[in-house]
């Protein structure tokens, strides 16, 4: 929720102030700090035991972390301070490969759910004879 209170208000602030040069950050801020941590919420209350695994708790602090740097990089670079280009270049490579963990464990927690769909299906079909 702070990601997205920290975006609307940068974002009248950029209006109020009519300089929009940090509008990049400000949009990668919204989109990773927001949307993409709302969809992986989603993503989690779905699935409760990877809810509730220590992996899902990781993966998105580290998420969080990597937002947080990202968008600070890309805020001083697009406001004329080249310091910026790395701490961006590290913030993304962080949020790179946590989206790489959390397709690993997306991809292995869905063959996990497959396994238990199979294990049920003998049973339920000698259920019904």
């Amino acid at each position: 929720m702070a990601f997205v209170v920290v975006g609307m208000v940068w974002g009248i602030v950029m209006a109020i102030s009519q300089d929009h040069s940090a509008m990049p950050a400000h949009a990668h801020l919204n989109l990773l700090g927001w949307v993409s941590l709302f969809l992986f919420g989603i993503y989690y209350r779905l699935h409760p035991s990877l809810d509730a695994a220590r992996s899902a708790a990781l993966q998105v602090r580290v998420w969080i972390l990597g937002t947080a740097v990202l968008a600070v990089g890309v805020g001083l670079l697009h406001t004329g301070h080249p310091v910026g280009d790395p701490i961006a270049a590290v913030g993304s490579l962080v949020v790179l490969l946590d989206m790489l963990l959390f397709g690993w464990l997306v991809f292995r927690n869905e063959g996990a759910d497959a396994d238990r769909r199979r294990e049920l299906e003998p049973a339920a079909a000698t259920a019904g004879s």
